[in-house]
């Protein structure tokens, strides 16, 4: 889904190469999807939240299996793709990078060890393009560090500074928002503290990662799963 735009390009590439994967079909904007994905055996979508919840509508009734990277999703849109999950076997991932989520492994390591005395800010940084923010993967990487914290993100979380704010209140995760050229995608996690400063990063150079994880996530749901809900510690084995 979403062929003709720069991560739907880089998975057609990536299915073409694989040795074993076929490409049933690719659709866009304006394409019968009923159509299209009828006969597949899992559809990958990278496309828009709204456009998304259409295709795995379809996916559920035909029971085919989806691998989700679109990102900007609210928590109804979410509860909707728990849902679908019920039907037929879904991975939902905001970043399907390898290394993004060895570094959320990190991240929650880190954030159980440096639980006191500790500033937590998370800066990322995309292409002039990227319509939502922070992104998902900043999102999810707070979420990680505030659940080792014991913290509810939607109550810690600061987006934005500005004027006269006082002095930092200890409990809360900044994030800080940079769009400019053609950048891939940079995420840095800082923590801190009085002497001492720990920065957790992760830089694409190449949005092949981001297909080749994807891939891994397909070869994950044709192995045998039916239904659920599942994320990239499932497809990495890292929830045993």
């Amino acid at each position: 889904m979403g062929a003709s735009g720069r991560m739907g390009k880089m998975l057609v590439e990536a299915v073409e190469a694989a040795g074993d994967c076929a490409l049933h079909v690719t659709l866009d904007k304006g394409d019968d999807v009923r159509a299209g994905l009828a006969g597949a055996d899992v559809m990958i979508d990278f496309t828009r939240p709204e456009a998304t919840l259409v295709h795995l509508a379809v996916c559920a009734e035909l029971g085919i299996k989806a691998v989700v990277g679109t990102t900007g999703f609210d928590e109804a849109q979410k509860a909707e793709i728990a849902r679908f999950a019920e039907r037929t076997a879904i991975v939902f991932a905001p970043n399907m990078s390898v290394g993004v989520n060895v570094v959320l492994k990190l991240l929650d390591m880190a954030a159980r060890a440096l639980n006191e005395g500790y500033d937590i800010e998370i800066v990322e940084a995309h292409h002039r393009m990227k319509v939502d923010a922070p992104s998902g993967t900043a999102l999810q990487m707070g979420q990680v560090v505030a659940g080792a914290l014991g913290r509810d993100l939607k109550t810690s979380a600061v987006y934005g500074r500005e004027g006269v704010t006082g002095a930092r209140d200890p409990s809360t995760i900044g994030f800080a928002t940079v769009r400019g050229g053609d950048i891939i995608g940079d995420h840095t996690v800082l923590f801190a503290g009085i002497g001492e400063r720990i920065e957790v990063s992760h830089k694409a150079t190449n949005r092949t990662i981001y297909a080749q994880g994807s891939l891994r996530c397909a070869r994950f749901l044709a192995g045998g799963k039916k239904a659920g809900l599942f994320g990239m510690n499932d497809v990495l084995g890292f929830n045993g």
